[in-house]
């Protein structure tokens, strides 16, 4: 039976859900791979069918999938598409999730409450995922919930880049919207060797009905300032936070969060509000309708494109950090 062995080459598979093919044709193109033909369609009842169009037995598999709204539908057709790749055969399957589900539901604030990051995590697990793959976790520790390999990217030299690119950054403040955000906004400022500034909120005391003051530690008078997150959601906080820096002097404001997630008021508040200029990745799909003048979308197809090419050589996803993290 010698005679049928076949030589041991390994074989690199991408495939992508239907919430953001864009991103994963990007990733595919920057690779010079196709991405796999996929049937995926949803009943009447509104349960998912997947089935690959080739033969995914012994492959190296990258299931790619953006978790915009409606989150769950999308969880859900990942997690299909991985147990159909298990049950086909695959050596190796990666999630590969630019932006987290369930991230910001890390832990339990009060008693009776889920973890939900973790439930995605132990979702994943028992699909039959090998490996995850995602960019700026919310909470670094969601890399602990998955049972194998975590390969955590981060969006800040893509995003610094730009900045630096733009802006003096010798008389830029990076600015923290909240004391939640401090070790990111940390960050920042070792890559652009800027100041630190924190907004803080508390309720006024002598007012009524709750009112909440910003109050800004740091100096931000006259200089440019930067406001960091990793996430744009509604929009609110940064939106106040932009605005408690125009009345303390600041000379402009600007914002970068790597995950444009937009949702309800989000358009309204970014398009009225004083930035400057609003710097997010593409993550997450941005309809044209809830694009605006002022918003700046950076690829990150050319990250996740290096990070699978390392993880299939299995070589080190974290040289790609090295030196300027």
């Amino acid at each position: 039976m010698s005679g049928f062995k076949k030589p041991n080459v390994k074989q690199l598979m991408l495939f992508t859900g239907r919430a953001y093919p864009e991103l994963a044709r990007e990733i595919a193109d920057l690779m010079g791979v196709d991405i796999v033909a996929t049937r995926a369609l949803n009943y009447a009842n509104s349960e998912i069918y997947v089935r690959f169009e080739e033969s995914v037995r012994g492959s190296d598999a990258f299931v790619i999938q953006s978790h915009a709204a409606p989150v769950n539908e999308w969880l859900m057709e990942q997690l299909i598409m991985v147990d159909a790749l298990k049950r086909a055969s695959a050596k190796r399957i990666t999630v590969v999730a630019p932006f987290y589900p369930y991230a910001r539901q890390d832990k339990k604030h009060r008693g009776r409450e889920p973890i939900s990051a973790r439930l995605v995590a132990d979702l994943f697990r028992t699909a039959g995922a090998n490996r995850l793959m995602s960019v700026d976790l919310h909470a670094a520790q969601i890399q602990g919930f998955f049972d194998g390999p975590v390969d955590h990217l981060w969006a800040l030299p893509v995003l610094s880049d730009y900045i630096e690119s733009r802006y003096d950054t010798s008389t830029m403040t990076v600015v923290s919207p909240d004391a939640g955000r401090v070790r990111l906004a940390d960050m920042w400022t070792d890559r652009l060797n800027s100041r630190l500034a924190i907004i803080h909120k508390r309720r006024d005391p002598n007012m009524a009905n709750a009112v909440v003051v910003h109050e800004v530690v740091g100096d931000v008078s006259g200089k440019v300032c930067l406001l960091v997150d990793d996430m744009i959601d509604t929009a609110g906080t940064i939106c106040q936070a932009a605005e408690a820096l125009k009345t303390r002097g600041a000379k402009s404001v600007i914002a970068a969060a790597t995950h444009p997630v937009l949702s309800g008021p989000a358009y309204d508040r970014l398009q009225a509000s004083a930035f400057e200029e609003v710097i997010v990745t593409n993550t997450l799909p941005i309809p044209a309708e809830r694009r605006f003048e002022t918003l700046t979308v950076l690829s990150i197809a050319p990250l996740i494109a290096r990070a699978i090419h390392e993880v299939f050589e299995d070589g080190s996803v974290t040289s790609l950090f090295d030196g300027r993290s």
